[in-house]
C-alpha cells in the first residue's frame, strides 16, 4: 500500500495525477485524510517548486491611504506586498530563531551591548545598484528617527549609535539587550537604497519581485526580479497580484471561483464548511497574534483603574473564544503575550466572566452612562459580532456598551490608536521584549492602550539587559501581572492565523510569526500544472 501511494504521489507532484484522484485511490485503501496530505505535501516538495504563471492573492487589509513608505506600514496588505519587494536584515524561522537575508551573521559583545552585522555582498536593488552597508545604516537611521513616525521605531530606541565597519555595520546599545537580532526581523526595516531617505515610498528593495503596479485600496501587482540573490528558494511565479478584498463573502467567493489563489482572514464561522469545497485548503497556524479591546489609559472615563477592571469582568472569554473563533485560538488573559513565548510564565490565575465583581468595579468608578464602543469588519474575523456579544455580556454587569461600526477604509488610521476604546488585532512579536517595546513602552509610537508607567519602562529595560534567564523570565512574569491587572488592554483571545488557499497551489509553509506563512506565501508557494 505504501509504495503504491508513494508512486501516485510522485505522479500528483509531475502533474500527471490530480490531488482529488489521490485522495479518493488512498480514502479507498484505508489511509487518512491527514496522512495522504502529508505524503502528498512531502513529494510535491521533494519534487521542487514549478516556475512560472501568476499568483494571485485576495487580502483584507488594504485602504486608499496605503504607502510604500514601511515606516508606515499598519495593516495586512502592505506587510504582504512589503515581503514580495523588500527584505529587511534577517527573517523570523518557521520553527524559532532567525534566517539570514540582507545580514549574513551577526555577533555581539560579551555584554550583549555592541553588535555587527556582516552585511551580504553581491544582492542587489532593484534599480541595479548593489546594497551597501551604508545603505543599512541609513535605514536604521532613519527608521530610529522619531520623525518617521516609524512602526518600528519602539525597538530602535534603544540604539546608541551606528556605524559602518568596511563591510559590517556595527550597532552600539544604550543597554543590553540580547534579543538584539531578533528586533532587526521587525517587517518595516525594509533595507532601501540609502535607507529610502531620498524617497521612502519608491517601492525599491531587494525582494524576489519588482513592483510593476501600486494602486492602493484596490491592486498591486510586481514580476520576477531577474537579479534576485536566491531565486531557487523565493519567488517561483513570473508575477504576483494582490486584490484588496475586504468583505469576507467576496474574498471567499474569488478564491472558490478561481479569481485568486490564496486568501487570508478566513472567518472562524465558516471554517468547517471551507474545509468541504473541493480543491480548497484550509491553513492554520497557531502563534503570538491576539485580537485586544483597547482603552486609553489616559483618557476619561477608561482613565479610572476601576472603570478599566470592570470591563475587563465583564469579558466572557470562552462565550467569545466558542462564538467568535470557532475555537481556532484560546482564551487571552488581559496581557499581550502567551505560552507561543519561550519565558511566559504561566502560572497567572485565568481571569473570568464575572456580572457581579464587574458590577461592584463599575459602581466603584463612579461612571455611569454609556460607553462607546469601535469596530470595523477590518479589525478582525468577527470583530462586529465580538463587540456585540461583549455588548451583552457587559449589559449582564449593568455597563451600557454603544457599538459605533466604522467603515473599513481609514479604520487604522482615523480610529485605530486614535480613539480611546476599540478594537484592533496584533500579530505578536518575536520576543517578549519586543512586543512591550513595541506597544507598551510610555514613548512608543505605537503605545495604542496609552499605557505610560516609568515604573513599568524601567522592567522593560532591566528585563532587556538581563542575561540570567530565570530571573530574566521573573521580571517578565511581573510585568505580565502588573499589565494584567492595571492596563487598558481587555484580551479575550489568541487566534490561529486562518488562510486558505485554492487548487494548485504548493509549497506553503506554516508559520506561527504571522498570518500568510508570515507574509511569505506569494514567495514560497507555487502553481502546480
Amino acid at each position: 500500500m505504501s509504495n503504491e501511494l508513494d508512486y501516485l504521489s510522485r505522479r500528483v507532484a509531475a502533474g500527471k495525477l490530480s490531488r482529488r484522484d489521490f485522495l479518493g485511490r488512498a480514502a479507498a485503501l484505508g489511509v487518512a485524510a491527514t496522512v495522504a496530505n502529508s505524503m502528498l505535501s512531502s513529494a510535491v516538495r521533494a519534487a521542487g517548486p514549478v516556475k512560472g504563471g501568476t499568483l494571485k492573492a485576495g487580502l483584507q487589509g488594504g485602504e486608499s491611504t496605503n504607502s510604500l513608505d514601511p515606516a508606515t506600514f499598519l495593516s495586512q496588505v502592505p506587510f504582504a506586498f512589503g515581503k514580495c519587494w523588500g527584505e529587511t536584515l534577517v527573517e523570523l524561522a518557521p520553527g524559532g530563531g532567525v534566517e539570514y537575508l540582507i545580514a549574513e551573521e551577526i555577533g555581539s559583545s560579551k555584554d550583549a551591548k555592541t553588535w555587527t552585522m556582516k552585511i551580504r555582498k553581491g544582492v542587489q536593488f532593484h534599480n541595479g545598484k548593489e546594497v551597501t552597508p551604508d545603505d543599512v545604516v541609513a535605514t536604521l537611521k532613519r527608521h530610529s528617527d522619531e520623525k518617521s513616525k516609524s512602526g518600528a521605531l519602539g525597538v530602535l530606541k534603544s540604539i546608541d549609535t551606528i556605524k559602518v565597519d568596511g563591510g559590517n555595520v556595527v550597532v552600539t546599545l544604550k543597554d543590553p539587550n540580547a534579543d538584539m537580532p531578533y528586533l532587526m526581523a521587525d517587517y518595516h526595516l525594509i533595507i532601501q537604497p540609502n535607507g529610502g531617505m531620498d524617497k521612502p515610498d519608491a517601492g525599491i528593495g531587494t525582494g524576489p519581485y519588482k513592483i510593476t503596479g501600486n494602486q492602493p485600496g484596490v491592486k498591486h501587482t510586481a514580476a520576477r526580479f531577474d537579479h534576485y540573490w536566491q531565486p531557487d528558494k523565493y519567488g517561483h511565479a513570473d508575477q504576483v497580484e494582490i486584490v484588496v478584498v475586504n468583505d469576507p463573502t467576496a474574498r471567499m467567493a474569488a478564491l472558490q471561483g478561481g479569481q485568486v489563489n490564496m486568501i487570508n482572514r478566513v472567518e472562524p464561522k465558516i471554517v468547517d464548511l471551507v474545509k468541504r469545497l473541493p480543491g480548497v485548503t484550509i491553513r492554520a497556524a497557531s502563534g503570538r497574534g491576539f485580537y485586544p479591546f483597547n482603552m486609553f489609559c489616559d483618557t476619561a472615563p477608561f482613565d479610572n483603574n476601576d472603570l478599566r477592571m470592570a470591563l475587563k469582568l465583564a469579558m466572557d472569554r470562552e462565550e467569545m473564544l466558542t462564538k467568535i473563533l470557532r475555537g481556532y485560538g484560546e482564551v487571552g488573559n488581559d496581557m499581550p503575550v502567551n505560552k507561543a513565548y519561550p519565558l511566559f510564565a504561566g502560572d497567572f490565575e485565568q481571569r473570568k466572566f464575572d456580572p457581579e465583581k464587574a458590577a461592584a468595579a463599575y459602581k466603584k468608578s463612579g461612571h455611569s452612562g454609556s460607553i462607546l464602543l469601535r469596530t470595523s469588519d477590518v479589525a478582525f474575523p468577527g470583530a462586529v459580532d465580538a463587540a456585540q456579544l461583549y455588548q451583552q455580556s457587559c449589559a449582564k454587569a449593568g455597563i451600557k456598551i454603544e457599538i459605533k461600526r466604522e467603515p473599513g477604509d481609514g479604520y487604522w488610521t482615523e480610529v485605530w490608536n486614535k480613539q480611546p476604546f476599540s478594537l484592533s488585532y496584533w500579530g505578536g512579536r518575536p520576543t517578549q521584549d519586543q512586543m512591550y517595546s513595541t506597544a507598551y513602552l510610555s514613548t512608543a509610537d505605537w503605545n495604542d492602550t496609552r499605557w505610560k508607567r516609568p515604573d513599568f519602562d524601567k522592567m522593560v529595560l532591566a528585563a532587556r539587559g538581563e542575561l540570567d534567564e530565570a530571573k530574566r523570565k521573573k521580571i517578565y512574569r511581573d510585568m505580565g501581572e502588573i499589565m494584567r491587572d492595571e492596563g487598558g488592554l481587555i484580551v479575550p483571545f489568541f487566534n490561529q492565523f486562518v488562510d486558505a488557499t485554492g487548487k494548485g497551489v504548493e509549497g506553503w509553509v506554516d508559520n506561527p510569526a504571522q498570518e500568510l506563512s508570515n507574509g511569505h506565501a506569494l514567495i514560497e508557494c507555487w502553481l502546480q500544472a
